[in-house]
């Protein structure tokens, strides 16, 4: 059994996790989480034998604020996360969950539930494997990975069943596989 604390060692291999987590206090997010690509390709980056941020196109935050879901107060949000991690030179990408609901059919295509919480959005990744996130805490780091870990260090790709979208998922299942060719897809 893989363990959260193997996972948290693993993830602050790459630097620019760490520098995001140690710079967590000043982003102010309410139920915040650094989720996805920037977790799950760290670890398999390691597994390959690559450089932990090898290939890893931007970093994703989470947060849930029913108060305001505007897109200018999302933008606001971002602009305020793109002032203090800036330095870093990776893309940040932050998205309020609770406004999700809002733009995702016109996206992606498929409708989307409102979420109770910023763990709903990690919940619904297309691909169980990649159902991430961390935030760091007094007590260390919190992780949520809802589906477990080992189907993450295993490498399995498999549709998600509560977002059983089949034309996203082949499309990121290959997209992944392109990059670590020892990635197994179940359907």
């Amino acid at each position: 059994m893989i363990d959260t604390q193997r996972f948290v060692s693993d993830i602050l291999h790459n630097p620019h996790n760490r520098a995001i987590l140690e710079a967590w206090p000043q982003l102010g997010l309410p139920d915040g989480w650094l989720v996805a690509g920037c977790l799950f390709q760290t670890v398999w980056n390691l597994q390959a034998g690559r450089e932990p941020g090898s290939g890893i196109k931007d970093y994703d935050i989470f947060y849930f604020d029913p108060s305001d879901l505007s897109a200018e107060a999302e933008e606001a949000v971002q602009k305020r996360v793109d002032a203090v991690l800036g330095p870093l030179g990776v893309p940040v990408e932050v998205k309020n969950q609770a406004r999700v609901h809002l733009w995702y059919e016109e996206f992606f295509g498929f409708p989307y539930p409102k979420l109770g919480n910023a763990r709903d959005g990690i919940d619904r990744f297309l691909i169980p494997s990649t159902c991430v996130g961390v935030q760091p805490g007094a007590e260390g780091h919190r992780v949520y990975v809802p589906n477990g870990l080992e189907i993450l260090y295993a490498g399995e790709l498999a549709p998600n069943p509560l977002v059983l979208h089949l034309p996203l998922f082949r499309a990121k299942a290959a997209s992944y596989r392109s990059r670590w060719d020892w990635l197994q897809v179940r359907e």
